[in-house]
Protein backbone atom coordinates (compact mmCIF):
# COMPACT_ATOMS: atom_id res chain seq x y z
CA UNK A 1 0.00 0.00 0.00
CA UNK A 2 1.37 3.59 -1.05
CA UNK A 3 1.78 5.60 1.85
CA UNK A 4 -0.70 8.91 2.26
CA UNK A 5 0.93 12.37 1.98
CA UNK A 6 0.78 14.22 5.18
CA UNK A 7 -1.59 16.62 3.39
CA UNK A 8 -4.16 13.90 2.85
CA UNK A 9 -2.60 14.51 -1.57
CA UNK A 10 -0.62 16.62 -3.65
CA UNK A 11 -3.09 20.13 -3.78
CA UNK A 12 -3.03 21.12 -7.91
CA UNK A 13 -0.23 23.09 -9.20
CA UNK A 14 -0.75 26.68 -10.62
CA UNK A 15 -1.24 26.41 -14.50
CA UNK A 16 -2.25 22.43 -14.05
CA UNK A 17 -5.53 21.69 -15.99
CA UNK A 18 -8.45 21.40 -13.99
CA UNK A 19 -10.11 18.02 -13.79
CA UNK A 20 -13.23 17.80 -16.23
CA UNK A 21 -15.29 15.75 -14.07
CA UNK A 22 -18.91 13.73 -14.97
CA UNK A 23 -21.26 13.27 -12.73
CA UNK A 24 -23.60 9.67 -12.90
CA UNK A 25 -26.66 10.81 -10.92
CA UNK A 26 -27.74 13.72 -8.83
CA UNK A 27 -26.92 11.78 -5.58
CA UNK A 28 -27.71 12.91 -1.98
CA UNK A 29 -24.04 12.72 -1.44
CA UNK A 30 -22.81 14.74 -4.17
CA UNK A 31 -22.11 18.10 -3.42
CA UNK A 32 -20.23 17.23 -0.29
CA UNK A 33 -18.16 14.42 -1.76
CA UNK A 34 -18.12 15.43 -5.17
CA UNK A 35 -19.34 18.98 -6.20
CA UNK A 36 -17.85 21.47 -3.32
CA UNK A 37 -14.16 19.41 -3.03
CA UNK A 38 -13.76 20.26 -6.51
CA UNK A 39 -14.97 23.70 -6.57
CA UNK A 40 -12.83 24.36 -3.90
CA UNK A 41 -10.39 22.91 -5.78
CA UNK A 42 -10.54 24.55 -8.89
CA UNK A 43 -11.90 21.44 -10.71
CA UNK A 44 -14.89 21.66 -13.09
CA UNK A 45 -18.08 19.68 -12.94
CA UNK A 46 -18.44 19.49 -16.63
CA UNK A 47 -22.13 17.60 -17.06
CA UNK A 48 -24.58 15.10 -15.01
CA UNK A 49 -27.70 13.02 -15.46
CA UNK A 50 -30.15 11.59 -13.38
CA UNK A 51 -33.21 9.13 -14.26
CA UNK A 52 -35.19 12.24 -14.34
CA UNK A 53 -34.15 15.03 -16.35
CA UNK A 54 -35.65 17.37 -14.58
CA UNK A 55 -33.97 16.36 -11.46
CA UNK A 56 -30.41 16.56 -13.28
CA UNK A 57 -31.22 20.34 -13.93
CA UNK A 58 -32.75 21.66 -11.01
CA UNK A 59 -29.20 20.29 -9.32
CA UNK A 60 -27.42 21.53 -11.85
CA UNK A 61 -28.62 24.69 -11.54
CA UNK A 62 -28.27 24.68 -7.57
CA UNK A 63 -24.60 23.06 -7.65
CA UNK A 64 -23.01 25.03 -10.75
CA UNK A 65 -22.92 21.88 -13.18
CA UNK A 66 -22.20 23.56 -16.21
CA UNK A 67 -24.40 21.16 -18.23
CA UNK A 68 -27.25 18.49 -18.20
CA UNK A 69 -27.21 15.26 -20.05
CA UNK A 70 -30.01 12.71 -21.03
CA UNK A 71 -28.56 9.90 -19.95
CA UNK A 72 -25.48 8.33 -18.26
CA UNK A 73 -24.28 6.86 -21.30
CA UNK A 74 -23.91 10.43 -22.58
CA UNK A 75 -21.82 11.35 -19.73
CA UNK A 76 -19.29 8.41 -20.05
CA UNK A 77 -18.86 9.30 -23.88
CA UNK A 78 -18.72 13.22 -23.32
CA UNK A 79 -15.47 13.91 -24.95
CA UNK A 80 -14.87 17.07 -22.51
CA UNK A 81 -15.32 14.51 -19.82
CA UNK A 82 -11.93 13.17 -18.11
CA UNK A 83 -12.96 11.68 -14.87
CA UNK A 84 -16.45 10.33 -14.15
CA UNK A 85 -18.19 10.30 -10.49
CA UNK A 86 -20.53 7.20 -9.78
CA UNK A 87 -22.45 7.37 -6.45
CA UNK A 88 -25.13 5.64 -8.37
CA UNK A 89 -26.55 2.40 -6.25
CA UNK A 90 -24.59 -0.17 -5.29
CA UNK A 91 -25.70 -2.29 -7.85
CA UNK A 92 -24.75 -0.01 -10.81
CA UNK A 93 -21.34 0.61 -9.54
CA UNK A 94 -19.59 -2.25 -11.46
CA UNK A 95 -21.60 -2.27 -14.54
CA UNK A 96 -21.32 1.98 -15.08
CA UNK A 97 -17.44 1.57 -13.72
CA UNK A 98 -17.02 -0.68 -16.60
CA UNK A 99 -19.07 1.79 -19.10
CA UNK A 100 -16.59 4.45 -17.86
CA UNK A 101 -13.12 2.64 -17.85
CA UNK A 102 -14.27 1.35 -21.51
CA UNK A 103 -14.84 4.96 -22.81
CA UNK A 104 -11.12 5.95 -21.35
CA UNK A 105 -11.94 7.52 -18.40
CA UNK A 106 -10.81 7.94 -14.69
CA UNK A 107 -12.85 6.67 -12.14
CA UNK A 108 -14.06 7.62 -8.79
CA UNK A 109 -16.55 5.90 -7.51
CA UNK A 110 -18.51 5.11 -4.56
CA UNK A 111 -17.73 2.00 -2.56
CA UNK A 112 -18.00 -0.81 -2.56
CA UNK A 113 -16.73 -0.76 -6.17
CA UNK A 114 -19.02 -3.62 -7.45
CA UNK A 115 -21.59 -6.43 -6.24
CA UNK A 116 -19.29 -9.19 -5.42
CA UNK A 117 -15.63 -10.03 -6.09
CA UNK A 118 -16.21 -11.63 -9.21
CA UNK A 119 -17.45 -8.16 -10.80
CA UNK A 120 -14.84 -6.04 -8.86
CA UNK A 121 -12.36 -8.32 -10.64
CA UNK A 122 -14.00 -7.80 -14.29
CA UNK A 123 -13.38 -3.70 -13.11
CA UNK A 124 -9.90 -4.36 -12.48
CA UNK A 125 -9.06 -6.35 -15.79
CA UNK A 126 -11.01 -3.57 -17.65
CA UNK A 127 -8.78 -0.98 -15.72
CA UNK A 128 -5.36 -2.64 -15.99
CA UNK A 129 -5.94 -2.74 -19.86
CA UNK A 130 -7.34 1.17 -20.68
CA UNK A 131 -4.60 1.98 -18.18
CA UNK A 132 -6.54 4.56 -16.61
CA UNK A 133 -7.03 5.79 -12.51
CA UNK A 134 -9.31 4.25 -10.39
CA UNK A 135 -10.18 4.54 -6.86
CA UNK A 136 -13.13 3.65 -4.75
CA UNK A 137 -14.22 6.64 -2.56
CA UNK A 138 -12.97 5.10 1.00
CA UNK A 139 -12.63 9.10 1.85
CA UNK A 140 -11.71 8.32 5.67
CA UNK A 141 -8.77 7.26 4.43
CA UNK A 142 -6.92 10.46 3.40
CA UNK A 143 -7.46 12.46 6.60
CA UNK A 144 -4.96 13.55 8.55
CA UNK A 145 -6.57 12.01 11.66
CA UNK A 146 -6.69 8.37 10.29
CA UNK A 147 -2.87 8.67 9.05
CA UNK A 148 -2.42 9.49 12.69
CA UNK A 149 -3.91 6.20 13.90
CA UNK A 150 -1.71 4.69 11.51
CA UNK A 151 1.45 5.95 12.63
CA UNK A 152 0.35 5.07 16.20
CA UNK A 153 -0.01 1.41 15.29
CA UNK A 154 3.25 1.50 13.09
CA UNK A 155 5.49 3.48 16.00
CA UNK A 156 4.74 0.98 18.91
CA UNK A 157 3.14 3.24 21.16
CA UNK A 158 0.69 1.00 21.53
CA UNK A 159 2.84 -2.07 21.55
CA UNK A 160 1.78 -5.04 20.41
CA UNK A 161 -1.38 -4.99 18.93
CA UNK A 162 -4.23 -7.35 20.42
CA UNK A 163 -7.41 -6.60 18.90
CA UNK A 164 -9.92 -4.15 16.68
CA UNK A 165 -12.78 -3.13 16.64
CA UNK A 166 -14.44 -0.91 14.00
CA UNK A 167 -17.86 -0.06 14.28
CA UNK A 168 -20.33 1.57 11.53
CA UNK A 169 -23.63 1.86 13.26
CA UNK A 170 -26.61 4.43 12.41
CA UNK A 171 -30.69 4.86 12.58
CA UNK A 172 -31.67 3.40 9.13
CA UNK A 173 -33.54 4.97 6.20
CA UNK A 174 -36.80 4.94 4.87
CA UNK A 175 -38.92 1.73 3.80
CA UNK A 176 -38.26 1.96 0.19
CA UNK A 177 -34.56 3.08 0.02
CA UNK A 178 -32.54 1.36 -2.79
CA UNK A 179 -30.38 0.06 0.13
CA UNK A 180 -32.64 -2.19 1.44
CA UNK A 181 -33.29 -4.42 -1.72
CA UNK A 182 -30.94 -7.62 -2.47
CA UNK A 183 -31.18 -6.72 -6.59
CA UNK A 184 -29.32 -3.04 -6.02
CA UNK A 185 -26.68 -4.86 -4.05
CA UNK A 186 -27.87 -3.06 -0.74
CA UNK A 187 -27.21 -4.77 2.78
CA UNK A 188 -25.23 -2.91 5.77
CA UNK A 189 -22.38 -4.72 5.13
CA UNK A 190 -22.31 -3.46 0.85
CA UNK A 191 -23.19 0.78 2.75
CA UNK A 192 -21.79 1.20 5.57
CA UNK A 193 -19.61 -2.56 6.80
CA UNK A 194 -17.45 -1.97 4.10
CA UNK A 195 -15.93 1.43 5.62
CA UNK A 196 -15.03 -0.71 8.89
CA UNK A 197 -13.55 -3.68 6.92
CA UNK A 198 -11.63 -1.80 4.55
CA UNK A 199 -10.38 0.21 8.20
CA UNK A 200 -9.47 -2.94 9.52
CA UNK A 201 -7.49 -3.65 5.98
CA UNK A 202 -5.40 -0.56 6.13
CA UNK A 203 -3.74 -1.49 9.36
CA UNK A 204 -2.60 -5.51 8.17
CA UNK A 205 1.13 -4.15 6.79
CA UNK A 206 1.70 -3.51 10.87
CA UNK A 207 0.01 -7.05 11.92
CA UNK A 208 1.36 -9.61 9.39
CA UNK A 209 -0.84 -9.57 6.20
CA UNK A 210 -4.71 -9.07 5.14
CA UNK A 211 -7.17 -10.44 7.65
CA UNK A 212 -9.34 -13.43 7.58
CA UNK A 213 -12.75 -14.03 8.72
CA UNK A 214 -13.38 -16.76 11.58
CA UNK A 215 -17.17 -15.95 11.71
CA UNK A 216 -19.57 -13.41 11.51
CA UNK A 217 -23.37 -13.24 11.99
CA UNK A 218 -26.04 -11.00 10.57
CA UNK A 219 -29.64 -10.09 11.12
CA UNK A 220 -32.44 -9.72 7.90
CA UNK A 221 -34.54 -6.70 7.08
CA UNK A 222 -38.18 -7.81 7.93
CA UNK A 223 -39.66 -8.08 4.13
CA UNK A 224 -36.59 -8.26 2.26
CA UNK A 225 -34.80 -11.73 2.33
CA UNK A 226 -31.02 -11.78 1.75
CA UNK A 227 -30.42 -8.28 3.32
CA UNK A 228 -28.51 -7.88 6.62
CA UNK A 229 -30.22 -4.89 8.71
CA UNK A 230 -27.08 -5.55 10.60
CA UNK A 231 -23.55 -7.79 10.78
CA UNK A 232 -21.06 -8.21 13.30
CA UNK A 233 -17.85 -10.15 12.16
CA UNK A 234 -15.01 -11.77 13.61
CA UNK A 235 -11.37 -11.27 11.69
CA UNK A 236 -8.17 -12.50 12.72
CA UNK A 237 -4.24 -11.04 11.25
CA UNK A 238 -2.01 -13.54 10.60
CA UNK A 239 0.00 -12.40 13.85
CA UNK A 240 -3.01 -13.37 16.09
CA UNK A 241 -4.36 -9.87 16.47
CA UNK A 242 -7.99 -10.01 16.24
CA UNK A 243 -10.53 -7.51 14.71
CA UNK A 244 -14.14 -7.42 15.51
CA UNK A 245 -16.42 -5.54 12.62
CA UNK A 246 -20.01 -4.04 13.48
CA UNK A 247 -22.94 -2.58 11.14
CA UNK A 248 -26.28 -2.11 11.56
CA UNK A 249 -28.43 0.29 9.11
CA UNK A 250 -31.24 0.68 11.60
CA UNK A 251 -29.16 1.33 14.51
CA UNK A 252 -30.58 3.28 17.53
CA UNK A 253 -28.06 5.49 17.89
CA UNK A 254 -24.86 6.31 15.87
CA UNK A 255 -21.83 4.33 16.58
CA UNK A 256 -19.28 5.31 14.05
CA UNK A 257 -15.98 4.52 15.85
CA UNK A 258 -12.51 2.67 15.40
CA UNK A 259 -10.76 1.51 18.35
CA UNK A 260 -7.11 0.26 18.44
CA UNK A 261 -5.91 -2.24 21.80
CA UNK A 262 -2.34 -3.13 22.06
CA UNK A 263 -0.27 -4.40 25.07
CA UNK A 264 0.85 -0.77 25.98
CA UNK A 265 -1.98 1.09 24.98
CA UNK A 266 -5.39 2.19 23.29
CA UNK A 267 -6.27 4.72 20.59
CA UNK A 268 -9.91 5.59 19.82
CA UNK A 269 -11.12 7.53 16.31
CA UNK A 270 -14.99 8.46 17.44
CA UNK A 271 -15.83 9.12 14.02
CA UNK A 272 -13.39 7.41 11.53
CA UNK A 273 -15.51 7.58 8.69
CA UNK A 274 -16.38 11.24 8.55
CA UNK A 275 -13.61 12.60 10.82
CA UNK A 276 -14.28 16.28 9.52
CA UNK A 277 -17.37 16.01 12.00
CA UNK A 278 -14.58 15.17 15.06
CA UNK A 279 -11.26 15.19 14.41
CA UNK A 280 -10.31 13.60 17.83
CA UNK A 281 -7.56 10.81 18.68
CA UNK A 282 -7.81 9.62 21.75
CA UNK A 283 -5.18 7.95 23.48
CA UNK A 284 -4.81 6.13 26.37
CA UNK A 285 -1.54 4.53 28.15
CA UNK A 286 0.05 4.01 31.59
CA UNK A 287 0.79 7.66 31.10
CA UNK A 288 -2.39 9.02 31.24
CA UNK A 289 -4.74 9.69 28.40
CA UNK A 290 -4.42 12.37 25.94
CA UNK A 291 -6.40 14.22 23.04
CA UNK A 292 -5.31 14.80 19.81
CA UNK A 293 -6.81 16.53 16.63
CA UNK A 294 -5.90 16.24 13.66
CA UNK A 295 -7.20 17.70 10.39
CA UNK A 296 -9.35 20.93 9.49
CA UNK A 297 -11.52 20.10 6.08
CA UNK A 298 -13.26 17.68 5.13
CA UNK A 299 -12.52 13.94 4.16
CA UNK A 300 -13.68 14.49 0.69
CA UNK A 301 -11.22 17.25 0.42
CA UNK A 302 -8.60 15.33 0.81
CA UNK A 303 -9.53 12.40 -0.96
CA UNK A 304 -10.25 14.82 -4.14
CA UNK A 305 -6.72 16.30 -3.89
CA UNK A 306 -4.99 12.57 -3.84
CA UNK A 307 -7.07 11.29 -6.74
CA UNK A 308 -6.15 14.90 -8.42
CA UNK A 309 -2.38 14.58 -7.86
CA UNK A 310 -2.88 10.70 -9.54
CA UNK A 311 -4.42 11.63 -12.39
CA UNK A 312 -2.75 15.30 -13.29
CA UNK A 313 0.90 14.05 -12.06
CA UNK A 314 1.32 10.38 -11.68
CA UNK A 315 1.41 10.62 -7.54
CA UNK A 316 0.64 6.49 -6.23
CA UNK A 317 -2.90 6.37 -4.57
CA UNK A 318 -2.77 4.18 -1.54
CA UNK A 319 -5.71 2.28 -2.95
CA UNK A 320 -6.40 1.07 -6.44
CA UNK A 321 -8.13 -1.48 -8.40
CA UNK A 322 -6.64 -4.63 -6.88
CA UNK A 323 -7.41 -2.97 -3.20
CA UNK A 324 -11.10 -2.78 -4.30
CA UNK A 325 -11.00 -6.55 -5.57
CA UNK A 326 -9.52 -7.80 -2.01
CA UNK A 327 -12.40 -5.93 0.22
CA UNK A 328 -15.12 -7.05 -2.19
CA UNK A 329 -13.81 -10.68 -1.34
CA UNK A 330 -13.35 -9.97 2.42
CA UNK A 331 -17.42 -8.71 2.00
CA UNK A 332 -18.52 -12.16 0.44
CA UNK A 333 -16.71 -13.79 2.87
CA UNK A 334 -19.19 -11.96 5.71
CA UNK A 335 -21.92 -12.94 3.70
CA UNK A 336 -21.20 -16.55 3.57
CA UNK A 337 -19.74 -17.04 7.17
CA UNK A 338 -22.93 -15.33 8.45
CA UNK A 339 -25.37 -17.84 6.14
CA UNK A 340 -26.09 -15.03 3.34
CA UNK A 341 -25.44 -14.67 0.22
CA UNK A 342 -22.59 -12.48 -1.94
CA UNK A 343 -24.98 -9.79 -3.78
CA UNK A 344 -26.02 -10.44 -7.27
CA UNK A 345 -24.55 -8.58 -10.18
CA UNK A 346 -26.97 -6.47 -12.00
CA UNK A 347 -27.69 -7.45 -15.65
CA UNK A 348 -26.30 -4.21 -16.97
CA UNK A 349 -26.07 -0.45 -17.67
CA UNK A 350 -29.33 -0.48 -20.00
Amino acid sequence: MADIPAGGGAPRSEGAAPLRIGLLGAARIAPEAIVKPAQAGGHRIVVVAARDRARAKEFAERHGVERVADSYAEVVADPEVDVVYNPLVNGLHGPWNLAAVAAGKHVLTEKPSAANREEAAEVRAAVAKAGVAFMEGFHYLFHPVNRRLRELVASGELGEVRHLTAAFRVPGPGPDDPRWSLELAGGALMDLGCYCLHALRMLAPYLGGEPRVVAARAGERAGAPGVDEWLDADLEFPDGATATARCHMAFDGRDMSITVTGTRGEATLPNFPLAHQDNRIVIRTPEGEREERHGDRTTYHYQLEAFAARVRHGVPLPIDADDAVTTMALIDDCYRAAGLSPRPRHPGVA
